[in-house]
């Protein structure tokens, strides 16, 4: 890879149509833009190959098959997709959201979220997850950085690990908030996602991490292979892939460290079970909160009769 270049700089126009107001964020791969959309008349999200790595074929496969999946996707709780331009770079068209990422407003007050706020943001989550899951994918990564809230309303970003349940190799995600099936690789099913809200849900609850903190790595992430670019510190000499905590340990109970309603604090804890087969499924889940809620029974809308799980993978996670 040749040396980083600059983002590019407000005023030029990205794509036809598509004028830059700011640079966002850099990742590994990819910037993320503020930009003009001239022919909606409104601000856009602009995702698009960092220029240096603009001829990799890896990198572009991965940005045009994100686009394509949000392009195919509606659901309230997940970012729409707008557009996905293969020339003169390829690049996602997103809606811009106005709220800020859940990781941002934990860290300003860890404990504006009510306990009624918890149970809505796993609805939500929940909801969102079940659609992605009936469309054929999983999530992989959702993390209080990877979802935007918003006048109590939350919505799913960054698909960019999405894809079908199956076989993947160890670490798949960002380290400290994986499924333990993620960490050790092999077969990922709905489980996976569910342990993301529930971990999502733990830190919203409680204001702390359940298995280290993501900022301590720079918020490293594994790319869709399985593999880092750059190989971060915390890679031990032997190989194995680094710490994992949650492969070695469980995580606490949430009602240690904050009062909350019994059948919340259960299940959040179950959903961070680490044998995939012992989560709840993503349905039971959403019909915990409904019950947990205080819905009146008739005016639930989960778990009247659902039928199990039909991924559902036994995948033995050894826990010391």
């Amino acid at each position: 890879m040749t040396g980083a270049q600059e983002p590019l700089r407000p005023g030029v126009e990205i794509a036809p149509g598509y004028e830059i107001l700011g640079h966002l964020s850099r990742g590994r791969r990819l910037d993320v833009y503020d930009a003009w959309s001239r022919a909606r008349g409104c601000r856009c999200v602009v995702k698009a190959i960092r220029p240096e790595r603009a001829a990799e074929e890896r990198a572009r496969d991965l940005l045009l098959r994100e686009g394509r999946l949000l392009e195919r996707l509606s659901h309230p709780h997940l970012v729409r997709g707008y557009e996905t331009m293969l020339e003169p770079a390829p690049l996602i068209v997103m809606e811009t959201l106005a709220g800020q990422t859940l990781a941002h407003l934990i860290e300003v007050d860890p404990s504006e979220l009510s306990p009624a706020d918890v149970a809505q943001l796993g609805l939500q989550l929940g909801s969102a997850m079940r659609y992605l899951h009936h469309e054929g994918y999983l999530h992989l990564d959702l993390k209080p950085s990877n979802v935007v809230a918003e006048a109590g309303r939350a919505r799913v970003i960054d698909l960019s690990l999405a894809r079908p349940p199956g076989p993947a190799p160890p670490g798949v995600g960002t380290w400290c908030y994986l499924a333990p099936e993620q960490a050790a690789g092999g077969e990922l099913g709905a489980a996976a996602d569910v342990w993301g809200i529930g971990i999502v849900l733990f830190e919203a609850a409680t204001g702390v991490h359940a298995f280290g903190d993501p900022d301590s790595l720079d918020g490293d992430s594994w790319s869709e292979s399985g593999e880092l670019e750059d190989e971060p510190s915390w890679i031990s000499d032997d190989g194995d892939g680094g710490p994992y905590p949650q492969l070695s340990e469980r995580a606490q109970p949430v009602g240690e460290l904050r009062d909350l309603p019994a059948g919340l604090a259960e299940l959040i804890d179950s959903c961070l079970d680490p044998q995939p087969a012992r989560r709840p499924g993503v349905e039971e889940f959403l019909a915990g909160l409904e019950r947990t809620g205080g819905v009146p029974p008739g005016e639930r809308r989960w778990g009247r009769g659902a039928p199990a799980r039909p991924d559902a993978r036994r995948v033995e996670i050894r826990v010391l």
